[in-house]
C-alpha cells in the first residue's frame, strides 16, 4: 500500500514544485523574460503570468477530469503527468527576453497554460484515487497525503532556494541560478513517469459496470451545479490562502518586509514543516469526529486571526515575527486542507468523482487562487498598507465557512457511509 500510494503522488509533487518555484523566482523571472522598464509593472506581469496558468484549469478539469472518469484513475494521471512535464521544461529552458524578445514571455505562457490545463485534473484524480484505495474509516487520513506530498514539494523547492542563496551571487542567480530548480524538476521527470506508469488501476472504478462518456459526464455536472457550487465556496479559503502562505510569501519577505532571501525561504520550509504535521493529523481526526465540525473551527480562527498577524509582522519586521506568523498560519492551513480534501471528494456524485472534484477546484483557483499574489502586490501598492496578505484571507475564509454550513448533511452522510462501507456507494 505505501508503494502504490507514493507512485500516485510523485506526479503530485512535481506540479506543485513547479508551481513554488515559480512564484519563488518571481522577481528574478520579471526581471530576465518580461519587457518593462518600472520593476513593479515588470514583477506584477510575471504574477499575471503565474495566474494565467490557473484560466486553463477549468478546461483541463472538464478534458482531463472526465477522461479519468471514463477511461480510468490510472489513465487520467498518465496524462496530466506528461503535459506537466512539457510545462515544466518550456519554463525551465526558455531564454531570455534579451535574446529572443517578445517570444521569451510567450514560450513562458505557453508553459503555464500547459501546467495549467494539467493540473486541473492532476490534484482532483488523486485525491479521488487515494480516497478509493483507502481501508475503510481511514479515508480523511489517506486523502490528506493529496496536500500533504505538496508540503513536501514546498519543504524541497525551499531547500533549494537556500543551498542556491548561500552558494552564488545575485548576479549568477539572474543570469542562470533561477533556472536550476526547473532543471532539477525536469531530470526527475522520466523517474516520475516510470512510477506513475507501474500504478494500479482502483478496485471502486474497475468494479463499476458503467462507465459514462464525456457528455454524460458533462450533463451529470450541470444537474449538480449547487454541489459544486458549494464546493467552490469551501474551496475559496485554500485557493487564496495557500499560495499567500507559500509561495508568494518567500518574495514577500525579501521584497517588501526587505529580510534575506535565505531568511524568507527558512520561514517557508518551516510552514511546510507545520503542514506536514497538521494535515495528516486532522485528516486522521475528521475520520474520527466528523468532517464539518473541524472546518468550521479552521475557517472561524482564519477568519479572525489573518489581518491582526499581519499587521503585527509588518510593524516590526524580523525574522522571528515572520516564523511566528507562518506557522501559526500555516498550521491553521494545514488544519482546514487536511480536511477538505476528503470533504470534497465525499460530496460529489460517485459516477463524476474526479470531473466533479476537478471543476470545483478548478474554477475556484482560476478565479481566487491564481491572481491572488497578483492582486495582493497591486493593493499594497495602492494602499500603502502591507499587511493586505492578511486581510485577503478574511473574506475568504468567511466564504469557506458559509460554504462548510451548506454542505454539513452532504458530509454527515458521506461520513457515516464511509464508516460502514468498505468502498464508495455508487
Amino acid at each position: 500500500m505505501v508503494a502504490r500510494v507514493t507512485r500516485v503522488l510523485c506526479g503530485n509533487f512535481l506540479e506543485m514544485f513547479d508551481f513554488f518555484v515559480y512564484g519563488f523566482y518571481a522577481s528574478i523571472i520579471s526581471k530576465v523574460l518580461f519587457p518593462a522598464e518600472d520593476a513593479y509593472f515588470a514583477l506584477l506581469l510575471s504574477w499575471v503570468t503565474f495566474g494565467v496558468g490557473f484560466l486553463m484549469r477549468p478546461l483541463g478539469a472538464l478534458v482531463l477530469g472526465a477522461f479519468a472518469d471514463k477511461h480510468g484513475r490510472r489513465a487520467g494521471l498518465l496524462l496530466s503527468l506528461a503535459l506537466m512535464s512539457a510545462g515544466v521544461v518550456f519554463i525551465g529552458f526558455v531564454p531570455s527576453y534579451a535574446s529572443i524578445g517578445m517570444a521569451a514571455p510567450v514560450i513562458v505562457l505557453i508553459g503555464r497554460l500547459l501546467q495549467g490545463f494539467s493540473a486541473g485534473a492532476e490534484s482532483g484524480t488523486v485525491s479521488v484515487y487515494l480516497c478509493e484505495i483507502a481501508p475503510p474509516g481511514r479515508r480523511g487520513l489517506f486523502a490528506s497525503l493529496q496536500t500533504w506530498s505538496q508540503q513536501v514539494a514546498v519543504i524541497f523547492a525551499s531547500a533549494i532556494g537556500i543551498v542556491l542563496r548561500l552558494t552564488l551571487t545575485s548576479g549568477q542567480m539572474a543570469e542562470w541560478g533561477w533556472r536550476v530548480p526547473f532543471i532539477i524538476g525536469s531530470l526527475l521527470i522520466p523517474f516520475l513517469l516510470v512510477m506513475r506508469r507501474s500504478i494500479e488501476e482502483t478496485e471502486d472504478f474497475k468494479s463499476r459496470g458503467h462507465h459514462p462518456g464525456l457528455a454524460e459526464i458533462w450533463r451529470t455536472l450541470l444537474v449538480n451545479w449547487r454541489l459544486i457550487g458549494t464546493a467552490m465556496m469551501m474551496i475559496t479559503l485554500t485557493a487564496v490562502m495557500f499560495y499567500l502562505i507559500t509561495a508568494y510569501m518567500a518574495g514577500f519577505g525579501s521584497d517588501v518586509l526587505h529580510l534575506s532571501p535565505v531568511d524568507s525561504f527558512l520561514a517557508t520550509i518551516c510552514t511546510g514543516l507545520a503542514n506536514l504535521v497538521w494535515i495528516p493529523i486532522m485528516g486522521g481526526l475528521s475520520d474520527k469526529v466528523g468532517r464539518a465540525p473541524l472546518l468550521i473551527a479552521a475557517a472561524a480562527a482564519i477568519a479572525i486571526v489573518s489581518y491582526p498577524c499581519m499587521e503585527w509582522l509588518v510593524a516590526a519586521p524580523s525574522l522571528t515575527r515572520l516564523f511566528l506568523v507562518e506557522m501559526f498560519l500555516g498550521s491553521l492551513y494545514g488544519m482546514w486542507q487536511g480536511v477538505l480534501i476528503v470533504a470534497i471528494v465525499e460530496i460529489m456524485p460517485a459516477e463524476v468523482r474526479a470531473a466533479g472534484w476537478s471543476v470545483a477546484y478548478s474554477l475556484t483557483y482560476a478565479i481566487f487562487g491564481g491572481f491572488t499574489p497578483a492582486l495582493v502586490t497591486w493593493l499594497i501598492h495602492e494602499t500603502g498598507d502591507e499587511g493586505m496578505p492578511g486581510a485577503a484571507l478574511v473574506p475568504a475564509a468567511i466564504i469557506g465557512l458559509i460554504g462548510t454550513v451548506l454542505a454539513r448533511k452532504h458530509l454527515g452522510r458521506a461520513r457515516i457511509a464511509a464508516a460502514s462501507a468498505p468502498s464508495f456507494g455508487e
